[in-house]
């Protein structure tokens, strides 16, 4: 029972690599981008395949519009947040 540093690794400090982080501007760069693909495809007369192309660009827009909207939250509770020590001066 003593060598059990296989179960969670969290415990010993090890933490997943987070660097794949998108950011809001690219999010909206590639949900644009697929309204736009999808629109050409369909004039060019491929209507499953810009259905499911432009079908991408909801999610990808409503995820950036979720990121930014949590960063200004993110922003704005760590301004108005207090360390609970009141100093008085």
């Amino acid at each position: 029972m003593e060598n059990l540093n296989f179960i969670d690794p969290l415990l010993h400090g090890i933490t997943p690599d987070t660097s794949y982080k998108l950011s809001a501007k690219h999010l909206v760069c590639a949900g644009i981008s697929s309204l736009i693909l999808g629109a050409v495809l369909k004039k060019a007369g491929q209507n499953k395949t810009a259905a499911i192309v432009g079908g991408i660009a909801l999610p990808l827009l409503a995820t950036a519009c979720y990121k930014k909207l949590s960063k200004v939250y993110k922003e704005k509770k760590e301004k108005t947040d207090s360390s609970g020590i009141e100093y008085n001066h």
